[in-house]
Parts: structure tokens; C-alpha cells; sequence
């Protein structure tokens, strides 16, 4: 989660595993319930704590994350629960993986990590289970 060439969209079974294997780490970590799209927005404005002229629309969103000034953290891994499949989540992570390659190009670790115990989710896993 330090690389930043390796900054992307995953799944992963436990969030646990994500907050022990941070621990010490500088990196932002930010924890993100899913939800309708509203909510959702809200969720990530909130947990980022975007300026005012967030707009609450994909747009916005994505200017928000692909600029991140207000933070002086060297990197960022939001942990995304209760994802559900669906329109949401397709756009979501096509967002949140535009990100991932804005923030890789510039040497700063940018990781979504959806938490998904049964493996569900059309996302890549984070690790493998031993």
C-alpha cells in the first residue's frame, strides 16, 4: 500500500487486514460506507472532508479526488463497506480507478479497497488469502 505504482481499485475479505497492515503508516486512511448515490457522495465528502464547492454529482467527485490540496498526507487508501454490484458501483469505481492513475503518475499511493468477505465484487483482491 506504499507503492504508488501499484495505487488501483481491490477487494479485499477483512478490513482488518487493511487497518493492522497501515498501522505506523502515514498514509491516509479513510473508511467509506456505500450507499445509494446521495448517500455515497456524502459518505466520501464527509469521510475526505471535501471543501464546499463539492458539487454532489461524479463530476465533482472525481475533480475532488484528482486534487486532494486540503490534505497534507502522503497518500490515501479508502475502505469502501457494504458495496453492492450495480450501476453505483460501476461508476464509483471507474471514478475512484481515474484516480488511482492521477495519483500513480505523481508517486503518491492512492488505493479503494472494497471490503468483500464471499469474493463478490468484479474488483481484483488485494492479496490472497494463505
Amino acid at each position: 500500500l506504499q507503492d504508488a505504482s501499484r495505487s488501483g481499485v481491490y477487494r479485499a475479505a477483512r478490513a482488518g487486514d487493511v487497518v493492522e497492515a497501515l498501522s505506523g503508516s502515514k498514509l491516509a486512511l479513510e473508511r467509506i460506507r456505500f450507499g445509494e448515490k446521495d448517500v455515497l457522495l456524502g459518505n466520501v465528502a464527509a469521510a475526505l472532508e471535501f471543501p464546499g464547492w463539492f458539487g454532489r454529482n461524479w463530476d465533482a467527485l472525481e475533480d475532488c479526488l484528482g486534487d486532494l490540496s486540503w490534505s497534507d498526507a502522503p497518500g490515501h487508501v479508502l475502505i469502501v463497506e457494504d458495496a453492492r454490484p450495480g450501476d453505483e458501483l460501476g461508476i464509483f469505481s471507474d471514478v475512484l480507478r481515474s484516480s488511482a492513475e492521477h495519483w500513480a503518475a505523481r508517486g503518491r499511493p492512492f488505493f479503494a479497497l472494497f471490503v468483500d468477505p464471499a469474493g463478490a465484487l468484479p474488483l481484483p483482491p488485494l492479496y490472497r488469502d494463505r
